[in-house]
């Protein structure tokens, strides 16, 4: 199978190989999002790399340019699905409606690819479906082993897909949450999936929507672990280049708005629902599929940065202290891109431990535990986990009583 767009660092699109394309938003040279930082290595130089987004104007994929290694993005991976109870919610409600729907047994084979700790997989193991998880990151992977959630230590790829049916046979269901857009091999993947799936199977793929991203000025969710952010136009001229065809798809409001699609073999597969072609007409209409949609973002960034900016600024000379909330990925590219460190910024809390100590790359703000928020009582708190705001104020609110205040800067600037 050829792997278009694997070699593309702005050269030709990850999806269908064209080179027609054009830029969306450049956030500079930046450290990797998730590369927290020990204390011993504040003074060592940090790798950093362009970010820069751009649009295809041959099948409507918005992408980054720079592809860094897999390795040096998963090797040790500091995010556990598990840490957060809206996930882990979110994965359950899946799970219990697709064993319902697709009447899965104990001769069923559910499996996840980027499985994570088994937030997902464990449902199914509870309900004592057959499970099997493949996950990258070696840390990650020995927690789901720990949990007795079989999981393959490795990168997905249709080799590896050979190795699963042999040691596994085919699935009659796959999740693939979140991880098309981590992919540098597009379409190796969803071959990969066209493969492992039964004719009769169900592939459950969830992937931030460009829409939403563009909407909600959601620049924050640009990272070099996030190579590629879609729309049902994008999705369906990749699947159906592997024989897939997109049979439903439903609009999420995690992660500040989400697509989940269900697809099957073209040949075996249900008829597509109306949302599909009511999504695809509504994109067409707001030229979703067009370079037009994406010209105001950067500007629309730009906006945003100053106001915040000037906020923090404006707290800081009244004396007011400021921490923040979450340690993630996109709090990295906020921080980095709009220059706040730790001389505005005191420290930051995270619920993961094995975040807690380290420091925030580019910036070096510490990482502390909640409770911090208690210990220390900042003034205001920025939330740097917005997608997940109400789980946040709901875990805060001995915090808020106490007269603590969050700053949510997106997708529009407030404080609550």
């Amino acid at each position: 199978m050829e792997n278009m767009g694997v070699t593309a660092d702005g050269a030709v699109c990850r999806s269908c190989g064209g080179t027609d394309l054009c830029e969306v938003l450049s956030l500079g040279d930046t450290p990797l999002a998730n590369a927290l930082l020990t204390k011993s290595q504040l003074k060592a130089p940090e790798p950093c790399y362009p970010l820069d987004l751009v649009f295809c104007r041959v099948c409507s994929l918005v992408q980054i340019t720079k592809s860094v290694p897999p390795a040096d993005l998963f090797g040790e991976y500091l995010y556990f699905s598990s840490v957060s109870d809206t996930m882990v919610v979110h994965a359950s409600k899946l799970v219990q409606r697709v064993i319902r729907e697709r009447q899965l047994d104990g001769n069923s084979l559910a499996a996840e690819i980027a499985s994570n700790d088994g937030y997902l997989l464990q449902a199914y193991k509870q309900a004592r479906i057959p499970i099997v998880g493949v996950e990258p990151a070696t840390n990650i992977a020995a927690v789901a082993l720990e949990k007795d959630i079989p999981t393959v230590c490795d990168f997905f790829s249709s080799q590896l897909v050979d190795k699963l049916i042999e040691d596994y046979g085919r699935a009659d269901v796959i999740h693939a949450n979140n991880v098309l857009a981590h992919v540098p091999d597009l379409n190796g993947v969803v071959y990969g999936l066209r493969r492992f799936v039964k004719d009769s199977g169900v592939i459950i793929v969830e992937v931030p929507y460009v829409r939403d991203m563009v909407d909600g000025t959601e620049f924050d969710t640009v990272y070099h672990e996030h190579l590629c952010y879609f729309s049902v136009t994008a999705l369906t001229r990749l699947f159906e280049r592997h024989g897939l065809v997109i049979h439903d798809v439903e609009r999420l409001n995690i992660h500040g708005g989400s697509l989940r699609i269900f697809s099957g073999i073209d040949d075996c597969a249900a008829k597509p629902s109306e949302n599909v072609g009511q999504l695809l007409e509504q994109e067409a209409k707001e030229n979703i599929d067009r370079s037009d949609f994406y010209l105001t973002f950067a500007e629309r960034v730009e906006v945003l940065k100053v106001e915040l900016v000037t906020l923090l600024r404006e707290l800081r000379d009244a004396g007011k202290k400021v921490a923040a909330y979450g340690a993630s990925a996109k709090g990295s590219t906020l921080l980095n891109y709009f220059g706040i460190d730790a001389t505005v910024i005191e420290f930051v809390v995270d619920r993961s431990p094995v975040k807690q100590g380290r420091y925030t790359p580019g910036t070096h703000i510490p990482i502390r535990e909640p409770e911090a928020l208690l210990e220390e009582r900042p003034d205001y708190v920025l939330l740097l986990t917005w997608n997940f705001e109400e789980e946040v104020l709901r875990q805060q609110e001995a915090y808020r009583r106490e007269g603590g205040k969050f700053i949510v800067p997106i997708p529009t600037l407030r404080v609550v």
